[in-house]
């Protein structure tokens, strides 16, 4: 009976931790809308907006003075428009309702304080990590949205999210073990970890021509679109030519995979989500450049590369617990 419970248990912490983990992506894309659509200050106050719980639907809502008010606080030209308002008021909720569901993770993973405790602080970390993601929210919105706590602030999403990953996965220590890598080369290791990098490079890269964007798109006042290629940094070209180092490298990969393993092993299917991703992302990074950075391409481009490392990432987890099993049953 106390069998039938623990592993009750142990699923309903691997259903909410899976969840969770693609809640936060979730958040990393209206994030990416909120950016790209340019509502990053449509709240100008945290946690409040406008010093409302719910945010106002009209100017008439508003002290006639807001203008000043925001002004003396050190924001400029504070404008209330309700469509920009309510979409960082719609990522705020998420944001918390990511709260929500970490703190669900974090109690659920209590079962393994016996079976495997790092299980269960790798959870207690990413709460805490979450909950400074909120200040550091706060820290964007008081800097008037600097670019590079915009970027800290991604960059610290992706980071909780291997987290998560990392502590589903070892939840399942056992049945990722039985993964068969016997022919799959040394060098395949070695490799991936360098794909791995290269994503983290190229989504490092991303945030550099993202923050250029946001300056183009304050200049040009969100419009004319079509005119923001011709200011584009070099970065961009550099990022853009990159993403041909990425696809290769990850085509190597899966084909590695797809010559050692039969067609039912979990790591084929990651090869093909991943270059899958790959190529999505490439298409997505084709629009921004020739059909004028549409707001959509933006966030899209934005979450598949953080989709791309989490893929990556496990694609990792797996092979070294399925190493790890095939050593010490050799020895």
């Amino acid at each position: 009976m106390n069998n039938i419970i623990e592993n009750q248990s142990i699923l309903r912490f691997r259903r909410l931790g899976t969840i969770t983990i693609f809640a936060v992506y979730f958040v990393i894309l209206v994030g990416g809308i909120v950016r790209a659509s340019g509502a990053g200050m449509g709240c100008p106050d945290w946690p409040t907006c406008f010093g409302q719980w719910v945010p106002p639907t009209h100017e008439s809502q508003l002290p006639a003075n807001y203008h000043e008010i925001y002004a003396n606080r050190g924001y400029k030209n504070t404008d209330f428009n309700p469509v920009k308002t309510w979409t960082e008021y719609t990522n705020r909720l998420v944001g918390v309702t990511i709260g929500i569901f970490i703190i669900l993770t974090a109690w659920s993973s209590r079962i393994f304080l016996k079976s495997d405790k790092a299980i269960f602080y790798l959870c207690l970390s990413v709460l805490f990590l979450v909950c400074f993601q909120g200040w550091l929210g706060a820290v964007v919105v008081a800097s008037n949205l600097e670019p590079f706590m915009i970027t800290l602030h991604m960059l610290l999403a992706l980071f909780i999210v291997a987290l998560l990953i990392y502590a589903i996965a070892r939840s399942q220590k056992p049945f990722l073990a039985q993964i068969d890598t016997r022919n799959i080369t040394q060098r395949f290791s070695f490799v991936l970890k360098i794909a791995m990098f290269l994503t983290l490079l190229q989504v490092a890269m991303g945030t550099q021509v993202r923050e250029a964007v946001d300056f183009i798109a304050n200049q040009h006042k969100y419009i004319d679109r079509e005119y923001w290629r011709d200011s584009f940094p070099m970065i961009f070209y550099i990022h853009r030519s990159f993403s041909s180092i990425i696809l290769f490298t990850n085509l190597w990969l899966g084909w590695k995979i797809y010559q050692a393993v039969d067609k039912n092993n979990l790591l084929l299917k990651m090869g093909y989500v991943v270059n899958g991703l790959i190529i999505v992302a490439i298409l997505a990074g084709m629009a921004l450049d020739r059909l004028g950075v549409p707001p959509i391409a933006q966030p899209i481009h934005l979450l598949i590369a953080n989709l791309i490392f989490g893929a990556q990432f496990f694609i990792y987890i797996c092979y070294k617990y399925a190493e790890q099993s095939r050593t010490t049953a050799i020895a």
